[in-house]
């Protein structure tokens, strides 16, 4: 049976306000639980801005890898309390979106919080003017970049959806004075760290397979 361990409860409610954001924005969210090598559990999450999010927490899962109902896990983390769970039945196959290989994350630049966050407002108010028939704005301004970030010989185009999750799951604190966003990249990703979490996206698409 698999088993989360996360001895620390102010970690539980710092998961549990994860996983509560992912079902906020998706009522049929997934989370993804994976152990790294220095007793850290990373929880992944994709949003329906297609990016992903990631939080991590100090404990272990078992197995090492393995993808969960959010709404399990949310209800495991919050009501069966204890610091030992079961987070719900593997459901990795359900599971379809790229994660980073590891390596390491080169440091591009930091963003204050609050330009951030007036960008996301701006951009939520312009989301809302121009949604389409089913609620959702379209593609062609969520691949919007809204900022242009230089640094250590790279150029990240960071796109309007990109703080769409960040803002959508809350991963930092607008309140906060002098907070800043880390942004990192390797050739094929870009990463935006805040106090709350981090947001990910390839910075190239994928070519199609061709047969």
């Amino acid at each position: 049976m698999p088993e989360l361990h996360i001895p620390d409860a102010a970690d539980r409610d710092t998961l549990g306000a994860f996983v509560a954001r992912a079902v906020r924005l998706d009522g049929q969210s997934l989370i993804r639980l994976r152990q790294r090598g220095d007793g850290v559990v990373e929880a992944w999450a994709v949003t329906p801005f297609e990016v992903l999010t990631t939080r991590a927490v100090a404990g272990d899962v078992t197995p090492s890898d393995i993808t969960v109902s959010a709404n399990e896990l949310l209800a495991a983390l919050t009501i069966a309390g204890g610091e030992r769970m079961d987070p719900g039945p593997a459901r990795d196959l359900m599971w379809h979106s790229e994660l980073p290989a590891a390596g390491r994350w080169q440091l591009v630049d930091e963003l204050p919080v609050a330009v951030v966050s007036e960008l996301a407002d701006r951009g939520v108010a312009l989301a809302r003017d121009n949604a389409g028939p089913h609620g959702n704005p379209p593609a062609s301004l969520m691949d919007q970049a809204v900022l242009t970030v230089t640094g250590a010989e790279m150029e990240i185009k960071v796109q309007l959806r990109c703080l769409f999750a960040l803002s959508g799951m809350g991963l930092f604190d607008s309140s906060i004075s002098g907070d800043v966003i880390r942004v990192t990249a390797t050739d094929s990703w870009m990463r935006l760290d805040a106090r709350y979490g981090a947001v990910l996206r390839r910075r190239h698409a994928l070519l199609p397979l061709l047969f």
